[in-house]
């Protein structure tokens, strides 16, 4: 088979030769996009990350290709309809980072509650005074998990052993899991009103995108962090920026933003129409700015043992796929 890799560092491809001898490989730095999709055009198989947009318009352009397998949990960056339309398999990576994105997530929440990242910076400045420096314990505090698979379960196990309340919102609640674990399940509306801290760890689909929004930021409990390891999508800027603006959000941790591709590009579309794509670029930079806000460049699943465990499932996806068998099918 023809396979091609994209969005992979050299010690990934090492790994990746050494697992799959026997095929045809290529590495191509970057993303896949329609502007470079040549690269791709004579290959059976494509293994990329988020950034690679596969959507119809790329894809009625590659033929050849039989199976994609993306190396991330979410798969809304490629037209899965079309996809099934035209005979192409889609696989994932169903689980692979539970508590490294969890780990991740309380890094966030130390960062806001111990005020870490300004006091480390004055430090740093020869700075040592304590003022507006003082944090808030996490013991006894109220932490609202949103999403309770594999990372958000990790989360809420590492909350428990610092002593947190935890509430909980699933579409499919368990409670079985919830006795064993020690946490409640509440409706989203309760846990917006009850959480000191709001925490996201769910996929990004039509019914999660905007989760929080214009029409609901005001039931958030007054002074509540919000904390986004998941998608940007699930949360709507312009709400969170209001929030925080009128004090109803106390902080945020992000690990994602919305339309965090033109901020990785340094994109500002003016040249283009999408009044809402660079409002939300010009919103995201508010953020940065904010004292009380904390953003990291969807770094949470960055770890070696991760990122190992991503190109072993990636490597099972495309040994299956050549058996004629389908693990970790999307469709």
């Amino acid at each position: 088979m023809k396979i091609g890799f994209f969005e992979l560092e050299k010690w990934e491809e090492d790994y990746i030769k050494e697992k799959l001898k026997g095929n045809e490989i290529s590495f191509f730095k970057g993303e896949l996009d329609i502007e470079n999709y040549r690269k791709a055009k004579d290959l059976d198989v494509i293994a990329c990350f988020i950034y690679s947009k596969l959507n119809s318009e790329l894809l009625s352009k590659l033929p050849n290709v039989k199976f994609v397998t993306t190396m991330s949990t979410g798969f809304n960056h490629i037209d899965i309809d079309y996809s099934k339309k035209k005979g192409i398999k889609v696989s994932n990576i169903p689980y692979y980072g539970g508590n490294t994105v969890a780990e991740h997530t309380f890094g966030l929440i130390l960062t806001l509650s111990k005020n870490l990242d300004d006091a480390i910076s004055q430090t740093k400045k020869d700075n040592f005074s304590l003022r507006g420096l003082m944090g808030f314990d996490l013991k006894g505090k109220t932490l609202g998990v949103v999403g309770t698979g594999h990372i958000g379960l990790n989360v809420i196990k590492i909350a428990k052993g610092f002593g947190m309340e935890v509430i909980a919102y699933s579409i499919k609640k368990d409670l079985k899991l919830s006795n064993k674990e020690g946490f409640r399940w509440v409706s989203f509306e309760n846990l917006l009103e009850n959480s000191d801290i709001i925490t996201f760890h769910v996929p990004l689909t039509n019914e999660t995108r905007h989760m929080i929004n214009m029409k609901n930021v005001k039931k958030i409990k007054r002074g509540a962090f919000v904390i986004n390891t998941a998608r940007g999508e699930i949360i709507d800027t312009d709400a969170l920026v209001f929030g925080i603006e009128k004090i109803i959000i106390g902080g945020a941790g992000l690990d994602v933003l919305e339309g965090e591709e033109e901020m990785k590009e340094h994109k500002d579309s003016l040249h283009n129409d999408h009044s809402k794509n660079l409002k939300t670029f010009h919103q995201n930079h508010r953020l940065l700015k904010e004292k009380n806000v904390v953003i990291t460049p969807h770094s949470a699943f960055y770890t070696r043992e991760a990122l190992e465990r991503i190109l072993d499932t990636t490597i099972e996806n495309i040994k299956s796929f050549s058996k004629g068998k389908m693990v970790n099918s999307v469709h």
